[in-house]
């Protein structure tokens, strides 16, 4: 227990920022006007002979004096280590602060009384263990500081207030803590607070030297690895020299390579910051190959290689001419781009706007049109690589853009590995099949295109895997594609479209002779002038034994005729030469599998009874011919209303509706028997029932089908027809009509019905087919009459019923 005694009168020395525990000795600087003030008055009131000065020593913090202070005596006065003038003062005991007074001298006097200590003696047990634990604690930490002779003198001490109080030499502790081992009194409580302080100390610097102990060791094992790597590379140099190796080879030093290189800076910049990333990674880890795989990539692309163009527009136009007979609407496309790149070449403005003048085509054809070998000619043409990206099928949104980089095996899209395989920043890259892109829960690979082909985003495209900028802004994309309606509107709102629509019969006939039968011959072994085929053989091959948009099959029937030759040739059946002419293909093939309509006997012709009319369609094989049957069942067996078959789609089947609704509401003005109509079934049938069918062009076919039924009127054998007809009898425009007047050319027909409005389309008809055909052009379902149906005969227009009897009556 502590208390006080006597009062004490003395002049008062602040420490700013310090505090001094009794038992501590501490020199004080006299150059300071409060410190020497202090020392002066207490040396004029200390009395004569060995009494020594005696001052209070009181902390200060901010501005504000502490309760209690430490009475102090001067123990000497000189000058200090630095040469200013220094007395040296021994804290003796605590003293309570009382109020100020006046005294000798500058200095601060105040009343004070000093604070006795009692310590229970002996100790109890409890103090006993405390001032172990004390001195265990303050022994830990003076070992760590290597202070072996002050280890010594705190195991000598064994008053319990002398122990704690001598904590105050302690650096670690701030004022505030000082502070609060000056202000506690009772020893015991002292001491305790004196070990918490030091046990808290030395857990904080526990943490601090594992923390130390963990960096040093991580920055000890970065330099042994760099050393070693160091080792390594000498070693490797070593043994490139004894094998004969060049040893500064570029093999295995990227940066060298990267440096070495022609790449854009933007390029370049990221290539270096992964061979350092390269340089830092372990051998031992999986990232060091996968940045060497990347490296790999980014030094194979041709980053500033391109191709010349050839700007002979006459020799391009020469080449497309001489590869591909007909396709006039994409040769002529091609040699305008041509023009005008060369006249941006001969005016410096091969780039605006940081992109080039690529182009993006989108060729939709029926197969066999030479959509595909189209893509090498333009290359040829053009003087550029050619490289075919086959898309059928893709189902995979990183086939396109690429893997990331974090995926084991990752590599880039089908665009970035066309560009590094044709070797150059421009080449003609035909993305075939565009139209079979699929799409599953691995993404949309048709969303993929769009920034691809889409001429204001593709000169910066970024690929997944090699994550820069590369520019596509000069490549010539050639996208093919059989069903436009199966490419997405967004992607193909990006693609100029030119429409292929298949060939003429003359057309096929020079392909055949320039193209396809040179290619056979030599697949089958035969020289040239060891079989012939007479023109007249080809056109009837191409007019009779197919019926196509394009000549794939007129191709293998060609094989085939070689191979039967050849086989024939060998057996000693035939001798060579041999010339086939058009008698002899049945003998050699079989008969023919597509004979027209006008060609068979009238009797076996479809149109040869009322309610059959020839109409026109589009599939997805191009043009193709419809033909459209009507019948009209018993009024005491058939049940009333329209029956349709043939697998129609629901816009077919509503022209149907509307083709019967206007001839019962104008069967008088037509002068058709209509009457029975209402209590009698109507039945339309489209043959080939196993292919779906739909859309509004075989309006006008099924109203003339309707009225032959109903007229006796045969429809005649060389027309065909497509419209969509409405309501009031209106004929409306429908579209494929280059490729429906094809498909009526090869079919035989030699009169043919279109509106009036789509009288245009009849520009991008050759001129030789025109010439053989007849087309009108009408604006009401009464022409289309007028023009299809043949003159009414004596039983014309007679009730169906009686249909049988009329011969009889004529």
């Amino acid at each position: 227990m502590a208390s006080t005694s006597a009062s004490l009168t003395l002049p008062v020395l602040p420490l700013d920022g310090e505090v001094v525990l009794p038992g501590m000795v501490v020199p004080l600087d006299l150059s300071d006007n409060e410190v020497r003030a202090a020392v002066e008055a207490a040396q004029a009131a200390a009395p004569d002979g060995s009494g020594k000065p005696r001052v209070l020593l009181v902390p200060r913090v901010d501005g504000t004096y502490a309760g209690t202070g430490v009475l102090g005596t001067v123990e000497q006065v000189g000058r200090l280590s630095d040469g200013d003038p220094g007395a040296l003062i021994r804290g003796r005991a605590r003293v309570r602060i009382g109020a100020g007074t006046t005294g000798p001298g500058a200095a601060l006097w105040v009343e004070g009384a000093l604070v006795e200590e009692a310590v229970p003696d002996p100790l109890p047990g409890a103090v006993t263990e405390l001032v172990k634990e004390y001195k265990a604690l303050a022994t830990s930490w003076l070992r760590k500081r290597g202070a072996w002779q002050v280890v010594d003198r705190v195991q000598q001490i064994d008053d319990v207030s002398a122990l704690a109080d001598n904590s105050g030499y302690s650096p670690f502790l701030t004022t505030a803590q000082k502070v609060a081992l000056l202000e506690t009194a009772e020893p015991v409580a002292r001491l305790r607070l004196a070990t918490e302080q030091l046990r808290e100390h030395l857990a904080e610097q526990d943490v601090a030297e594992s923390i130390a102990k963990d960096v040093q060791e991580g920055v000890d094992r970065q330099q042994r690895e760099f050393l070693l790597r160091r080792q390594l590379e000498a070693v490797r140099k070593e043994l490139r020299e004894l094998n004969g190796d060049d040893p500064d080879g570029a093999t295995d030093d990227y940066r060298a390579r990267v440096e070495g290189a022609d790449l854009p800076e933007k390029i370049r910049e990221a290539a270096l910051k992964e061979v350092d990333k390269l340089e830092r990674a372990s051998d031992q880890s999986p990232e060091g190959s996968w940045i060497r795989t990347w490296l790999d990539t980014v030094l194979e692309m041709p980053w500033n290689e391109r191709t010349e163009d050839r700007y002979d527009i006459r020799g391009a136009k020469e080449v497309l001419d001489a590869e591909h007979a007909g396709l006039e609407d994409v040769k002529e496309r091609i040699t305008e781009y041509l023009a005008v790149r060369k006249r941006r070449a001969d005016r410096g403005l091969g780039v605006v706007g940081g992109r080039r003048g690529g182009a993006v085509l989108a060729l939709v054809g029926p197969p066999g049109v030479g959509k595909t070998s189209l893509g090498e000619s333009v290359a040829h043409a053009m003087g550029r690589k050619f490289v075919r990206v086959a898309l059928g099928g893709v189902r995979d949104e990183a086939e396109i853009r690429g893997h990331r980089r974090t995926y084991v095996g990752a590599l880039p899209g089908r665009i970035v590995r066309a560009v590094k395989e044709a070797g150059s920043m421009n080449p003609v890259v035909l993305l075939d099949e565009i139209d079979k892109v699929g799409s599953d829960f691995r993404g949309d690979p048709a969303a993929a295109l769009l920034e691809v082909l889409d001429p204001a985003q593709n000169h910066t495209f970024r690929d997944h895997y090699l994550e820069v900028e590369l520019d596509l802004s000069d490549v010539v994309f050639l996208a093919t594609a059989n069903v436009l309606e199966a490419i997405p509107e967004a992607l193909l709102d990006r693609m100029e479209l030119v429409r292929l629509d298949g060939y003429t019969e003359d057309e096929k006939v020079v392909i055949a002779r320039d193209h396809l039968l040179p290619r056979q011959l030599e697949r089958a072994g035969l020289g040239r002038d060891e079989v012939v085929i007479e023109e007249a053989a080809l056109r009837r091959l191409a007019g009779e034994y197919t019926r196509e948009a394009g000549v794939r099959t007129l191709e293998r029937s060609l094989a085939r005729l070689l191979r039967k030759v050849a086989a024939q040739a060998e057996l000693g059946d035939r001798e060579l030469p041999f010339t086939v002419g058009e008698d002899d293909l049945r003998g050699l093939i079989g008969r023919p599998h597509h004979v027209p309509e006008s060609a068979q006997d009238p009797a076996e012709r479809r149109t040869s009874v009322p309610g059959v009319a020839t109409g026109l369609a589009v599939t997805g094989a191009g043009g193709d011919v419809l033909f459209v049957e009507a019948s009209l069942a018993d009024a005491e067996t058939g049940a009333a209303g329209l029956t349709l078959t043939g697998q129609l789609g629901d816009v077919m089947k509503e022209s149907a509706q509307i083709a019967l609704s206007f001839l019962r509401s104008h069967g008088a003005e037509l002068e058709l028997p209509v009457t029975g109509l209402k209590d009698r079934g109507v039945h339309i049938h489209f043959p080939a029932g196993a292919v779906p069918k739909d859309g509004p062009s075989a309006g006008i076919t099924m109203t003339t089908a309707l009225a032959s039924l109903l007229s006796g009127r045969l429809v005649r054998t060389d027309v065909a027809m497509t419209g969509e007809v409405s309501l009031t009898g209106r004929v409306l425009p429908i579209g494929g009509v280059k490729q429906k007047l094809l498909a009526a050319h090869r079919a035989g027909i030699t009169t043919v019905v279109i509106p009036k409005r789509n009288e245009a389309d009849l520009d991008d008809v050759p001129a030789e087919v025109l010439d053989k055909l007849e087309v009108h052009t009408v604006t009401d379902v009464r022409q289309v009459l007028d023009i299809a149906l043949t003159p009414a005969t004596a039983g014309a227009g007679a009730d169906p019923e009686a249909e049988e009897a009329a011969p009889v009556a004529a």
